[in-house]
């Protein structure tokens, strides 16, 4: 595989996928993001999962695997999962889902859903909105909410992380009937190849 910092462009993967050689796309996305749009041939296995069995879904995988997600971050956090357990042979598609689309690799797409970075910018904005208007005509104190959003978003972008994202990720709108779980997962991977 070509990669550079352990990523890979989509006009890589694509070239990749092309020549017919195995690889292994793993979506850590939400199982309503990949219902949404995903690459043709990629597994969902959501972030939270491929946390809790790192080391069993490690072990399933050949060297040609590649992360995707939808802008890089949950990618980049799965791969810091999966190094800890000794497997550094995975890739994150820069770009995600979306610059793999829009380079032209094939996708497949079903019922729209709002990405889950975009749900977070919708949450933060709102309840700055509303942190800001309460304090303005309920309570001063009531802008503290606004303080501490911008806080949690500082702090999100300094450690590349997203509690809210997360938080989100659990709504009743983010799931689907097909939620992704360790067996299905499993059944689903290809078998390794030596």
């Amino acid at each position: 595989m070509t990669a550079t910092n352990g990523s890979i462009s989509p006009a890589e993967l694509n070239s990749l996928i092309s020549s017919g050689e195995g690889v292994v796309i793993l979506d850590v996305r939400s199982a309503a993001e990949f219902e949404s749009l995903h690459i043709l041939g990629s597994y969902n296995v959501p972030l939270a999962l491929l946390a809790e069995h790192t080391e069993e879904l490690a072990a399933k995988l050949g060297t040609k695997t590649v992360l995707v997600c939808q802008s890089g971050v949950r990618a980049t956090e799965a791969h810091r999962n999966l190094n800890s357990v000794g497997f550094s042979d995975a890739l994150v598609l820069t770009g995600g889902v979306p610059g793999y689309q829009q380079a032209g690799g094939k996708t497949v797409e079903g019922s729209k859903r709002w990405a889950l970075e975009r749900q977070v910018r919708m949450a933060a904005g709102s309840l700055v909105v509303a942190g800001l208007a309460g304090g303005k005509f309920l309570s001063p104190q009531i802008r503290t909410v606004a303080g501490v959003i911008g806080a949690g978003l500082a702090f999100s972008a300094a450690t590349n992380t997203c509690a809210l994202g997360k938080a989100l990720s659990k709504m009743p709108w983010n799931k689907t009937g097909n939620e992704p779980t360790r067996e299905s997962v499993m059944a689903q991977l290809p078998p390794k190849k030596s």
